[in-house]
């Protein structure tokens, strides 16, 4: 039998609230597999689903970037040290000059050049980081460009970037007040509630797979009959749907309208069918480990 440290045991109890004893428990049950137990713990009802793995305390902003038709869009997350530093004005040109680099480099930007220690990014980085004197670095970005139109919100003083590509949005249509409501609210949902998929399609087989098996595992004691518990499940499902989903979550402006219901009603107001295409929610520091 492997051997489970207290670190491990303490890894596990931030990422899903549940007692040292149990979290020791599942980790030993899962053979020191973190997914495993996790999952373990959430077929008991000890752990708390909505729980965020993985707490950081990495400093820095996301950066932005529009084109005035927007038709483009950038974010990039860099990092640094300390507050202090990512609120200097050399870290905040720095943003700047990686976003033209990004820019500039086009369909060619990956995260291989990204990260790529002889590439631009890297290479400006270091002038930084000389000057400084804190460790920095630009672990991703976000391109959409020439399939819609874009919008961004930047929240938290930089801390949340989000940014959406729409589709359906006709020229006489891209100038209005009610588009512009309607790009807002959306982003403003994405960053408070952090949608995982844009639909149910969107949702992979594994993923609702696992959901069903542990929901049926909650019930497995009930004594319910299992057409009942098929009811059950499937109610649970409608829940996560609502959390996990975008088109689904409770509008954060009116909770009884879905987000698809805000979309379809701003659809028939404009005359035009709207869609959300993609969309992608930064948050300063979810990456570092």
């Amino acid at each position: 039998m492997m051997t489970i440290t207290a670190a491990e045991v303490k890894k596990l109890r931030d990422q899903t609230g549940a007692g040292m004893m149990e979290c020791k428990a599942a980790l030993t049950e899962a053979n020191g597999d973190f997914d495993e137990a996790n999952t373990i713990l959430r077929k008991r009802g000890l752990a708390s689903a909505a729980k965020k793995a993985g707490r950081t305390t990495s400093e820095g902003v996301i950066g932005s970037r529009l084109s005035a038709d927007r038709s483009t869009g950038i974010l990039v997350e860099v990092n640094c040290e300390s507050d202090f530093v990512a609120r200097t004005d050399d870290f905040q040109q720095t943003v700047q000059d990686i976003i033209s680099e990004i820019e500039k480099a086009g369909d060619a930007a990956s995260q291989a050049w990204l990260t790529d220690p002889n590439g631009p990014v890297q290479k400006r980085l270091a002038l930084t980081i000389g000057k400084l004197g804190e460790n920095m670095a630009a672990p991703r970005f976000v391109r959409y460009a020439g399939k819609g139109y874009v919008g961004q919100y930047i929240h938290m003083g930089g801390k949340i970037g989000v940014q959406v590509e729409f589709g359906g949005i006709t020229p006489e249509v891209a100038s209005t007040p009610e588009l512009a409501t309607l790009v807002k609210e959306v982003a403003m949902q994405i960053a408070a509630s952090s949608p995982a998929y844009l639909s149910r399609a969107a949702v992979p087989a594994d993923v609702l797979d696992k959901e069903k098996a542990i929901y049926r595992a909650q019930m497995e004691s009930s004594g319910k009959p299992a057409n009942v518990i098929d009811k059950i499940v499937e109610g649970k499902l409608g829940s996560f749907y609502a959390q996990t989903v975008l088109t689904d979550q409770p509008s954060i402006r009116d909770p009884k309208m879905s987000v698809a219901d805000v979309i379809a009603a701003a659809s028939k107001g404009l005359g035009t069918a709207i869609t959300v295409l993609r969309f992608a929610r930064l948050r300063v520091g979810e990456g570092a480990q």
